[in-house]
C-alpha cells in the first residue's frame, strides 16, 4: 500500500472507495460528552449523481478543502484508491482540521486510516498547529478511531461545521 499526496485532478478517484457499512452503535453529542445508542443502519455508501451523499458532492467538498490550502493523501493499492485523508491547515489560527478520512470497506482494519492520519498529523505539527479538529460521522467505527487517536468531544464546536454537520461528533485533539 502506497501512501502519497494526491493532485486535485486525482480527486475523481474517490469513486473507487466503497464506504458501505453496517452500523449497530451510533452516538449523540451533548456538550463535551457522547451518548451511545443502539441503531440498525445499513449505509450503502456514496451514490452516483449530484445529490446528498453522492460521489460528486464528496469530490466537490474535497476540492474545496484543497482550495483552502489543504492537502489530500491517498492510500493506493496499485492504481486503486483504497483510502483518502484531507488536511486543512487553518480552521482557526492554531487549529488544523482533518477534513475527511475514508477507507474502502474491503481495506479496513489494515491500519490504512492510521497511516493516512499520521501524514495529516505530521503536516499539522510542521505547520505549527496546536490543535486538530474533526467532525466525525457519529458511528462506533469513526468515533472509536478518533478517540483512540486522542480526540475528545468539544463543548464549543466550530459554528460553521456544526451547521453543516449537526449530527456529527465534533472533536479536538491537542497536538
Amino acid at each position: 500500500m502506497e501512501i502519497r499526496a494526491m493532485q486535485p485532478t486525482e480527486l475523481d478517484r474517490m469513486r473507487d472507495i466503497d464506504r458501505s457499512e453496517e452500523i449497530r452503535t451510533a452516538y449523540v453529542q451533548k456538550g463535551n460528552t457522547i451518548v451511545a445508542m443502539d441503531v440498525h443502519w445499513d449505509d450503502s455508501g456514496w451514490v452516483e449523481g449530484d445529490g446528498d451523499h453522492s460521489f460528486d458532492q464528496m469530490i466537490r467538498g474535497a476540492a474545496h478543502y484543497l482550495e483552502l490550502g489543504g492537502t489530500a493523501f491517498g492510500a493506493f493499492d496499485g492504481d486503486r484508491l483504497a483510502g483518502i485523508a484531507i488536511y486543512r491547515p487553518r480552521l482557526a489560527e492554531t487549529m488544523a482540521q482533518l477534513g475527511l478520512l475514508h477507507v474502502s470497506c474491503e481495506y479496513r482494519r489494515q491500519r490504512i486510516a492510521s497511516r493516512l492520519f499520521a501524514e495529516v498529523l505530521r503536516l499539522a505539527r510542521a505547520d505549527g498547529a496546536t490543535e486538530m479538529y474533526v467532525s466525525a460521522t457519529p458511528t462506533k467505527s469513526a468515533v472509536g478511531f478518533y478517540t483512540s487517536k486522542g480526540f475528545t468531544p468539544t463543548a464549543t464546536p466550530d459554528p460553521q461545521l456544526l451547521a453543516e454537520e449537526p449530527d456529527d461528533i465534533h472533536m479536538v485533539l491537542c497536538l
